[in-house]
């Protein structure tokens, strides 16, 4: 039987989870997937589902290389288990975001207790990039979970231990990182500080002697996890021995990995980046964490494993990502629940003095004056800003919806502040972003998804092109493929987009009656017939056009690079 106490708690975690799937499944099944990556992602998965290959995705007629599998498998299960319904592609996201809650919480009880366990899984939903993350198709979230629970496993091994089966578990979790993005390494990272304090004597740390046996069964966990992907793959590349799937597997084994992190070919930034993206995107956690130094201090000068473990895997982390010259925004997403958890045992502290819960409330008064300022700003005065957006996602008017969403939300954070006062105001903060979560997919998810997705550009081609109509795409987008009403014939994804547009024409002479290009007019060349065009529109702030046959000069050979 559980105690009053422990009842309480597990009651108080219930309700802390039942708000996070509200925050983060609000507008599931109200959109479709939308780019950048989502679309790609989705088309994988429903080729899968309809080819039975799951060894070596494919985008279109492509092999796809650029990520291995795991998260296209998920999306596929869920495509099939859920009959193919509208937000399965989502699934993957919230349960991993919901896992990686639910592992927080639990490694914050039981290296401090439940209360520390509540504050850090917290932390990690107040903080903007998780929610905003989470909410995407994306592999990272899927990511992010695996890297928790490798952590989750080697802490508890290695702070609470000895638990060989946790160790194990941990290894394992990094391995599936690995076949789910090539990152998952980084959670082993965590060894470094545990070898660093073991040897330096700190107090709390497991020491165990002669079990180099067991320590290398993390090895074996982490190798057999890679190998159930790895070992199929390979066997099935070397046995086809064709130039294309022996190509598959260079890219996706070397320069999709080393090669990348190497010398990076994408999204260059300066080493200082990721501190840039903790400031704009980690609010409000880093806002905190002035405050609590001192508190780090003390900790190591008390020789606290349990605080000083995640806070230097943290910095491993943050250095092994500034390192290479290609940086995204949400390589850094890994490293909050570590953070998350340092700092919550002296958060509690925290939350007993007078001036937090006063700042957070007027944060939330001042966030509700901003949104409702704006949107009541652009509802009202029509400014060039908001015609420019409207404009780029084809809304009505100047997006007079658009900024009663915005409202909406400015509305959410005053409700919060009214109904908890000051004395409360930190639950007031969170309960005006919770709200701000909420309201928006819920208000805006309807509105832009016709252009996002590209679902409307879709229909729009398939009524022009008539009952008969052939539908071939040119320097075509993911979201096209898969919204395509009908069968489409592409010439490659990857190709350059005037050699798509040289096999275009050839399979249009064919049958120029009946067969239409959809193309995206970055691609036309000085070939084109402008008279003949027909324009399409705007989605994802991209111009398409459908070119009939005779929208190309006969016998006409392209002496212009398409822009």
């Amino acid at each position: 039987m559980l105690a009053p106490d422990d009842r309480s708690l597990r009651r108080e975690f219930g309700w802390f989870m039942l708000i996070a799937l509200a925050v983060l499944a609000a507008g599931i099944g109200l959109r479709d997937p939308w780019p950048p990556d989502e679309p790609r992602f989705a088309l994988v998965a429903r080729q899968m589902l309809e080819s039975g290959q799951w060894l070596f995705p494919h985008r279109g007629m492509e092999l796809y290389s650029d990520k291995p599998p795991v998260l296209m498998w998920t999306e596929a299960f869920w495509m099939w288990l859920t009959g193919g319904w509208r937000g399965a592609f989502l699934l993957t996201s919230l349960l991993s975001g919901l896992g990686t809650l639910a592992l927080v919480w639990h490694l914050g009880r039981r290296l401090w207790n439940a209360r520390t366990g509540m504050v850090a899984a917290t932390l990690v939903l107040a903080t903007m990039q998780f929610v905003d993350v989470v909410k995407h198709a994306q592999i990272d979230p899927l990511n992010l979970f695996w890297i928790t629970l490798a952590n989750t496993g080697i802490l508890l091994h290695c702070l609470r231990g000895p638990n060989w089966r946790m160790y194990w578990l941990g290894c394992f979790a990094a391995g599936l990182g690995v076949i789910t993005k090539g990152v998952g390494v980084i959670a082993l990272l965590m060894l470094l500080p545990y070898v660093l304090l073991r040897v330096r004597q700190w107090p709390g740390v497991t020491v165990t002697r002669g079990d180099g046996w067991r320590w290398a069964g993390g090895a074996l966990a982490f190798l057999l996890a890679i190998a159930l992907w790895l070992v199929p793959m390979l066997s099935a590349a070397y046995g086809l021995r064709t130039p294309e799937y022996l190509a598959y597997v260079h890219d996706i084994l070397f320069r999709q990995t080393a090669e990348r992190y190497a010398n990076s070919w994408q999204h260059e930034e300066k080493p200082w980046f990721f501190l840039l993206v903790i400031l704009r995107q980690w609010i409000p956690t880093w806002l905190l964490i002035p405050f609590l130094v001192p508190r780090w201090r003390e900790a190591l000068r008390l020789r606290d494993p349990r605080v000083w473990m995640p806070l230097i895997w943290f910095v491993l982390v943050l250095v092994f990502f500034s390192i290479p010259r290609g940086k995204r925004e949400i390589y850094i997403l890994p490293a909050l629940p570590m953070l998350a958890l340092a700092m919550a045992p002296y958060l509690v502290d925290l939350l007993k003095t007078r001036w937090l819960p006063r700042a957070s409330f007027w944060i939330a008064v001042a966030c509700a004056a901003v949104f409702a300022g704006a949107g009541t700003w652009a509802l009202t005065k029509a400014p060039a800003a908001a015609q420019r957006i409207a404009q780029g996602y084809e809304l009505p008017g100047h997006g007079e919806a658009l900024w009663w969403c915005v409202i909406a939300v400015g509305t959410g954070f005053l409700l919060s502040a009214l109904v908890f006062r000051p004395r409360r105001g930190v639950a007031a903060l969170l309960g005006g972003m919770a709200l701000a979560w909420i309201i928006w997919p819920l208000g805006t998810y309807p509105l832009l998804d016709a252009n996002q997705s590209t679902r409307q550009l879709m229909q729009e081609a398939d009524a022009a092109i008539g009952p008969s109509g052939q539908l071939g795409l040119v320097a075509w987008r993911e979201e096209l493929l898969y919204q395509a009403r009908r069968p489409v014939t592409e010439f490659g994804f990857a190709r350059d987009s005037a050699l798509q547009l040289r096999a275009a024409r050839a399979w249009q002479h064919d049958d120029p009656a009946h067969r239409w290009l959809l193309v995206n007019e970055e691609a036309f060349d000085d070939c084109v017939v402008k008279d003949k065009v027909v324009p399409l529109g705007i989605a994802n702030r991209t111009r398409f056009a459908l070119l009939p046959a005779d929208a190309s000069k006969p016998d006409c050979v392209p002496s212009a690079t398409p822009r």
